[in-house]
């Protein structure tokens, strides 16, 4: 059976300066949060302007949160402080779970003609597995199926199901849906999560339940006591 899905209300993204300088559009973010339970962000970083992106995203922290970054063209470097590095590339998503905490960096490096597109999303953690350890989900383009609909509509299926195709990101907290789809002219994201229904102390990178928890991440940071998990030796 069909669901119909109503239009409650429009959103015009605004443009943000993030990161070390990185200029790109928010579709929502800490002021709507409470409307798009379990997600809490959007962001758009589409540019032709290598001077709008290159800084990127120098080393900072994440906890009690998913990030979710997927490239339509251009490339992403990224390390972590267990010791992971690599880069994601057009079409390619990595889905990363901070949980108990991970410090990371993320350098947006563009293709050869010096455009970059993508989005990043934020997912909220029950506060059950706010302090899971940490993991990344790294998907190849070629491992995200595509799915012809009735009507022409063309689904790449990252989480969640299209069609009798299932994407390849499963076992995820909030069991989220997360479908890039083209129905010629229009080209648009589908999201949806189990919504988490908990209060949000949020600041900055790092997203807890209470003002409590969020005063104790920082002192953590500060302490150098804040990674709780660390890749094996």
């Amino acid at each position: 059976m069909k669901t119909a899905r109503n239009i409650q209300k429009v959103f015009t993204s605004r443009p943000t300066l993030e990161g070390a300088g990185v200029h790109l559009k928010r579709a929502f973010g800490n002021n709507e949060a409470p409307l798009f339970d379990p997600f809490l962000m959007l962001d758009d970083f589409r540019s032709v302007n290598p001077e709008h992106f290159i800084k990127g995203f120098p080393w900072h922290p994440h906890r009690g949160i998913e990030t979710i970054t997927y490239v339509l063209s251009g490339n992403v470097e990224h390390g972590d402080s267990m010791g992971n590095q690599g880069t994601i590339s057009s079409g390619d998503v990595q889905w990363m779970t901070a949980g108990s905490g991970i410090i990371h960096q993320e350098m947006p490096k563009g293709d050869a003609g010096g455009s970059m597109q993508g989005f990043q999303l934020w997912a909220n953690l029950p506060a059950s597995r706010k302090m899971m350890d940490p993991r990344y989900r790294d998907i190849k383009a070629e491992q995200i199926p595509v799915v012809e609909l009735e009507g022409g509509a063309v689904v790449r299926v990252i989480c969640g199901s299209a069609g009798n195709s299932e994407g390849p990101v499963r076992d995820i907290v909030t069991d989220p849906e997360y479908l890039d789809i083209t129905d010629e002219p229009v080209r648009f994201l589908l999201l949806s999560g189990q919504p988490i229904g908990e209060p949000v102390a949020w600041y900055g990178p790092i997203v807890m339940n209470t003002q409590e928890e969020l005063r104790v991440a920082f002192k953590e940071y500060d302490e150098g006591t804040f990674i709780k998990h660390r890749a094996a030796a």
